[in-house]
């Protein structure tokens, strides 16, 4: 045999293991062709009909959704109107607040001011004079005393002897 017949024997032969090949690879492709065309068969027998009642029901509920969304933005800008208004009352009750507390506290300091002064007034006018006149009587108590003391004196009381008079202890 020569060595052509053997190349040529063996080209066939791998020819034929190719062939083979392929054709496995077609049966195989083919069922899963099948297959697949069963499955979408399927898929659009069941998933086809839902997407379309999904279809529909957004339609209907496009208009309602629409008009939710505008009820929605509608509500957004009134509560955001009410709240601006809220936020300047509460404002301007913070202003008069504090503008009531600051005349409240100059109040209360010309008061106590007042007081004091009333009180210095009251001092000089009132107090003193009242301690002067106090001085005074204490004064003429005991030389009315000193009086009465020589005049007992001469009654049989001794000249060391002297009444105590309260008013000795309060005497400044």
């Amino acid at each position: 045999m020569d060595k052509l017949t053997v190349f040529i024997a063996l080209t066939g032969c791998a020819v034929l293991l190719q062939a083979g090949v392929l054709l496995a690879m077609y049966l195989t492709m083919r069922r899963s062709s099948e297959r697949m065309e069963a499955l979408a068969a399927e898929v659009k027998g069941k998933v086809l009909p839902t997407v379309e009642q999904v279809q529909e029901m957004l339609t209907i509920m496009r208009p309602r959704v629409e008009v939710i969304v505008e009820n929605v933005e509608g509500a957004a800008k009134v509560i955001r109107g009410q709240v601006e208004r809220v936020d300047a009352t509460v404002n301007d009750v913070m202003d008069r607040a504090r503008l009531q507390i600051i005349r409240g506290d100059e109040l209360l300091t010309r008061t106590l001011d007042r007081v004091e002064q009333t009180s210095e007034v009251v001092q000089k006018t009132v107090v003193s004079p009242v301690r002067q006149l106090s001085g005074l009587m204490q004064g003429i108590t005991a030389g009315l005393e000193f009086l009465f003391a020589g005049l007992g004196r001469k009654n049989g009381r001794s000249r060391g002897e002297r009444r105590p008079v309260p008013q000795d202890e309060m005497f400044i």
